[in-house]
C-alpha cells in the first residue's frame, strides 16, 4: 500500500528544474569548447557559456535566500542515522528488490547518502567549477590581482575535471531517479511535488 506526501514546494520544482537545464546546456557548450565536437561554433558556444553561468549564479542566489529564509537548509545537513543501511540498500538491496529503508517526509526529504552527496556537490564540486570558470572568464585580470603566476593550464584542467565530476553525478542522479517505488514515482515527485511513499 502506498501514500501520497507532498515532498517538494514549488520553487524547489522549479530550481531542480531549471538549474538542470543550465547545468546541461552548460556541459553542452562547455564540451564544444573544449573541442569535443562542433554545434554552434566556438565563439558562440563561450559566449552561450557564459550567459548561462551568469543565469545559473543568479538561480542560486534566489535559491540560497529561499533555502534560508524558509529553513530548507537544514535538509541538506549530514546525519550518520542509517547510513550504512542505506548504503546497504544502494550497493545489494535494491537488486533484490527490497523495500527502501527511508521513507521521505516534508521534515525529512533526503536519505542519509543524499544529504553527503548534496552537501559535497554544494561545498566542494559547484566552487571547484565556479572558481575555476570565474578564473577563466577573467584570466585577462590576473595580473592585476597579483594572481600572474597562476597557469591558465591548472585553471582550465581543474574547470574539466569539475565539469566531469558534474556529468558524472547527472548519470547517477539519473538513473537513482528511476529507482523508486515506480520506475516513474521520483520524476513524478519532482514535477507534481507529490511523491509515493510505500
Amino acid at each position: 500500500m502506498t501514500q501520497r506526501v507532498y515532498i517538494f514546494k514549488g520553487f524547489e520544482r522549479f530550481w531542480h528544474w531549471s538549474q538542470a537545464g543550465l547545468i546541461i546546456f552548460l556541459m553542452l557548450t562547455g564540451f564544444e569548447i573544449h573541442g569535443t565536437y562542433a554545434i554552434f561554433g566556438f565563439a558562440k558556444a563561450v559566449h552561450l557559456h557564459s550567459i548561462a553561468a551568469w543565469t545559473l549564479v543568479g538561480l542560486w542566489v534566489f535559491a540560497i535566500f529561499w533555502h534560508f529564509t524558509t529553513g530548507e537548509w537544514r535538509h541538506y545537513i549530514p546525519t550518520r542515522e542509517k547510513i550504512l543501511v542505506i548504503a546497504k540498500y544502494y550497493s545489494s538491496g535494491i537488486f533484490k528488490h527490497e523495500p527502501h529503508p527511508f521513507k521521505p517526509s516534508p521534515l525529512n526529504k533526503h536519505n542519509p547518502l543524499q544529504r553527503l552527496t548534496y552537501l559535497a556537490i554544494l561545498t566542494l564540486l559547484s566552487p571547484l567549477i565556479w572558481i575555476t570558470g570565474w578564473l577563466y572568464l577573467f584570466y585577462a585580470d590576473w595580473p592585476a590581482w597579483g594572481l600572474g603566476k597562476l597557469q591558465l593550464e591548472w585553471i582550465a584542467t581543474g574547470h574539466t575535471i569539475g565539469a566531469f565530476l558534474m556529468l558524472a553525478f547527472l548519470i547517477s542522479h539519473l538513473y537513482l531517479a528511476t529507482t523508486g517505488h515506480k520506475i516513474t514515482s521520483q520524476l513524478k515527485a519532482m514535477i507534481t511535488g507529490w511523491e509515493e511513499v510505500e
